[in-house]
């Protein structure tokens, strides 16, 4: 046996004027338990033995008229399987869908659950490439994800309703080239988490309705009529798009609008410039910002957030919520200079944690606080009254928007170089800009509800 740095003859070297002796194969040597023989040249200084990654250095010198070849053999690291991503790119504001190309083709299926990730204002699907990538290296059998394209740059300035409408149709032709997929999530950004919360108001059903949406005709599959009637096998339970929701997932997202105190955090809280922005948002981001400083009366009704933590009409915005097994909110406590903290993580002043409450995890060095899912107003019912009585909207929403329980996850890049940009490091929106925040992005992962 040949250990490392260890020493044998080449036979077939020993006559130098032998036409061989430039390329010959050498006698099998053993590495261990590993057979591996390798083709020697002359010119040529290293050989690499295939099997589990060895990596053998040959050097030659003269002993009795033949040659001592040196072997200085040592196991190298083993070449990794590149995982192979398929993107497939959709145009007309269809978005990205990006999947492993290597296990869909090993289990001959795609993955039975859509991810569907939503940019926030100004944005595109490039804002959430990183985020995406890792979510298919962590978990590559498990998932698909759709990054929406339909909302992007100046597109986001259309209002929260058609934004919503938008992404509702994305996401319905999505469900249908995919009849596979069992299972949806939504991971939004910002003004995204907004969009995404009309649009399943949208997309709800409860599950007969959606399964019998499946038309059974001759064009049918047999996948399809499989997956029918199991659907009316199973109990009556809210569906997204006719498929099971799961995850919905915010990260700095004003789920309160930007009207109020330090809800929109550039303006430093000063009263004077607070009332002024709520009057001129408009101007620069059009029906977008009515929405957001909730100055919108459209018809005579509420204004769109305060009827978005109710059901309302054939918009069944809490239902829809509802039937998630998770909701999260990412909330940036501190130097998040475009959503307040209170706004993303849907609390009150007084609910925000205190800030000896706030610490560190080794795993995940930006996460500081996180509170699981609460009950305390879960079934509160919430009604906004106009009719000459002043209305706290803030209050209306939370109570509306906690009929459900919520978990917050709170992050803080107080200590890192990418503090001032925190509201796109939150979801590492270009690597090399806000690389600091990949560690939410994996506790994101890590807790996923698969």
């Amino acid at each position: 046996m040949i250990g490392a740095n260890s020493l044998f003859v080449d036979p077939t070297l020993r006559n130098p004027s032998s036409s061989s002796s430039s390329s010959s194969l050498c006698s099998p040597f053993n590495l261990g338990s590993v057979q591996c023989s390798s083709r020697i040249q002359r010119r040529r200084r290293e050989v690499v033995c295939v099997e589990l990654g060895f990596l053998c250095r040959r050097r030659e010198g003269k002993w009795n008229g033949g040659r001592i070849v040196s072997m200085d053999c040592f196991k190298g690291r083993k070449v990794k399987k590149e995982r192979k991503m398929e993107v497939e790119r959709f145009g007309g504001g269809g978005g990205e869908e990006i999947w492993d190309a290597a296990e869909a083709s090993q289990l001959r299926r795609f993955p039975e659950h859509l991810v569907i990730m939503v940019n926030g204002i100004v944005g595109s699907a490039e804002d959430w490439r990183y985020a995406a990538e890792q979510f298919v290296k962590k978990l590559p059998e498990k998932v698909i994800v759709h990054r929406s394209e339909c909302n992007s740059s100046k597109l986001t300035f259309d209002g929260v309703d058609l934004m919503g409408e938008r992404l509702a149709e994305e996401v319905s032709s999505v469900v249908s080239r995919r009849p596979g997929v069992q299972k949806i999530s939504f991971v939004a950004h910002s003004l995204g988490g907004l969009i995404a919360r009309y649009a399943i108001g949208r997309l709800y059903e409860n599950s007969h309705q959606s399964r019998s949406s499946v038309l059974v005709g001759e064009n049918s599959s047999e996948e399809q009529l499989n997956r029918l009637v199991q659907s009316f096998e199973q109990p009556c339970e809210g569906r997204i798009a006719g498929l099971e929701p799961f995850n919905f997932i915010t990260f700095a997202t004003p789920h309160l609008g930007s009207r109020g105190n330090k809800q929109l955090p550039f303006l430093c809280g000063l009263p004077f410039l607070e009332r002024r922005a709520s009057q001129t948002a408009h101007w620069i981001v059009g029906r977008t910002g009515k929405h957001l400083f909730l100055t919108d009366n459209d018809n005579g009704s509420l204004p769109l957030l305060l009827r978005m933590v109710n059901d309302c009409g054939d918009l069944k915005f809490m239902s829809a919520l509802r039937s998630f097994k998770r909701r999260v909110a990412y909330a940036n406590a501190n130097y998040d200079h475009m959503v307040g903290w209170r706004t993303s993580s849907i609390r009150r002043q007084n609910e925000l944690p205190q800030s000896h409450l706030l610490e560190k995890n080794e795993k995940y060095p930006h996460i500081v606080h996180v509170e699981l899912e609460r009950s305390k107003d879960v079934h509160i019912e919430a009604y906004a009254r106009i009719n000459g009585q002043t209305v706290e909207l803030e209050e209306e929403m939370i109570k509306g928007l906690t009929q459900v329980p919520w978990e917050r996850v709170d992050v803080s890049f107080r200590k890192s170089k990418q503090r001032y940009i925190a509201h796109n490091t939150i979801q590492v929106k270009s690597y090399w800009i806000n690389s600091d925040g990949a560690d939410v992005v994996f506790h994101m992962i890590d807790n996923f509800l698969l």
